[in-house]
């Protein structure tokens, strides 16, 4: 009899366990009510249903759970286990991920579109041997230089007092091949920082320029991207490896699918931003000369090349360049 209550009690213990199902806690500093946070909340609700309730996303937004430097030392200690990430902190898992934010490397979304998928792979098995899955890509945008003056050639770029994101090799390397020396901050101290004039130069893509008010404090922009953005959604393995067989391939499949749509949807903000920061009174720039534009297509391969071996290795960044250089003899040929 007592054999039979064991037993029957591990039964009870372990029917309690499988039917709470599996949690995973998803950190974002996307802001609720956001066409991000809009998304991952129908992201969540088709994973659970897709897995009848065993699969469910506990969703921190707002930059509640911290940074994304902060992010990740949960997800490493456990307390969470799953987060949205720009290139910033894909990066401090995988620096060779950065490749895809270098400057000038992208000059429309058709090239974006064709190395990411290219890559998609790739980068998910080097993401694995880090043990995290990448679920999908989830792009910020194209970045664009904002200032207080006027850049109508590369000189004016070294009289700008330029933010850089703290602790960023892809930006310092960016404007050490625009001679300039840019003043590192956080984030959440670079509005202060337009305000009292300690920095007069900023780069973000245009949906973020206005959820942080910083086109407030600007008066012109640049109208030449200056990189695109990336930015992925990452699931600890330790957590992925606790889903059966059959509800790993539902996420991988509802993720390609919701983040791809986010994606489609950033793009949209993006330009929406774009119009409406054009509209309240910031002066586009746009640099006519050829030879000008070729000089700052070059200043970003100098950087690009200059974190081969720190960031990536040459034959990743070769790979990715004669793509798009074929790309492009593609696309110039179909147009003649």
């Amino acid at each position: 009899m007592k054999r039979f209550s064991t037993i029957m009690l591990a039964l009870f213990v372990l029917t309690g366990v499988l039917s709470a199902g599996i949690k995973i806690k998803f950190a974002t500093l996307a802001p609720d009510g956001s066409t991000w946070m809009n998304v991952m909340k129908e992201f969540s609700k088709a994973v659970s249903d897709s897995t009848a309730g065993e699969v469910e996303f506990r969703i921190y937004p707002s930059g509640v759970a911290g940074d994304e430097l902060n992010v990740l030392r949960k997800i490493r200690v456990g307390q969470l286990h799953s987060g949205g990430f720009t290139g910033v902190g894909l990066g401090e898992i995988l620096p060779e991920v950065r490749v895809l934010d270098s400057p000038f490397l992208f000059r429309n979304k058709a090239e974006v579109d064709l190395i990411s998928g290219q890559l998609f792979d790739f980068f998910a098995k080097k993401f694995e041997e880090k043990d995290f899955i990448l679920l999908g890509w989830a792009e910020v945008g194209f970045v664009y230089t904002f200032t207080n003056k006027p850049i109508h050639d590369i000189a004016d770029m070294k009289g700008v007092k330029m933010w850089m994101w703290e602790g960023d090799p892809i930006a310092e390397a960016t404007f050490k091949a625009f001679d300039i020396s840019p003043i590192p901050l956080s984030i959440s101290d670079v509005l202060t920082s337009l305000q009292t004039n300690l920095i007069d130069g900023i780069y973000v893509s245009p949906l973020a320029c206005v959820a942080l008010q910083w086109n407030t404090k600007v008066s012109y922009m640049l109208d030449l991207p200056l990189a695109n953005s990336n930015g992925a959604v990452l699931l600890d393995k330790r957590q992925f490896d606790k889903l059966s067989a059959e509800n790993q391939k539902i996420l991988h499949s509802l993720s390609l699918r919701y983040f791809g749509e986010l994606t489609k949807l950033s793009r949209e903000d993006n330009a929406k931003a774009l119009k409406l920061i054009h509209e309240s009174g910031i002066q586009f720039t746009d640099i006519t000369d050829k030879n000008q534009i070729k000089s700052f297509f070059e200043a970003g391969r100098r950087a690009r090349h200059s974190l081969v071996g720190k960031l990536y290795d040459e034959q990743l960044l070769d790979r990715v360049e004669n793509t798009l250089d074929e790309f492009r003899k593609t696309e110039t040929s179909g147009k003649n």
